[in-house]
């Protein structure tokens, strides 16, 4: 190496390094979710070509959840998962907070009852009776 030659560290846009740790399926899907503001990095919205840093905070929603994770490595192909989880490190906090979230998603599906089975044909025409009769009324 010569005198005055800086050690150069790969520069991987954010939402390739999205991509790369598995958060999104595709690229232009983690590019749609950094568009519509659903990722930030270090607490600020960030545009596509937004460099990665190691040690950088990313908060991002996947899902029903909102994640927050630390950068711990760069790299710009998708891997296993096993590879791809040590790219970065949830936060003790994210992890809480989600757990709750789920906690309280599950305790909230006690209030909306599903029937446990599709209404048959017959069933779906008198609802739909039902259905229209009240809009009649009106």
């Amino acid at each position: 190496m010569k005198t005055g030659e800086a050690t150069a560290t790969p520069e991987i846009r954010i939402d390739k390094w999205l991509w790369a740790a598995r958060f999104y399926k595709t690229r232009s899907l983690a590019k749609t979710m950094i568009e519509t503001g659903k990722v930030q990095y270090n607490g600020q919205r960030v545009k596509t070509s937004r460099s990665v840093e190691v040690g950088a905070e990313i908060t991002l929603r996947q899902g029903f959840d909102l994640k927050t994770v630390v950068v711990l490595g760069l790299s710009e192909e998708r891997r296993c998962f096993a590879e791809a989880s040590k790219l970065y490190q949830e936060t003790p906090e994210s992890i809480a907070r989600r757990e709750k979230d789920a906690e309280a998603r599950r305790i909230n599906a006690y209030f909306s009852p599903r029937p446990e089975e599709k209404p048959d044909k017959k069933q779906r025409r008198e609802l739909l009776r039902l259905k229209n009769s009240f809009g009649d009324e009106e």
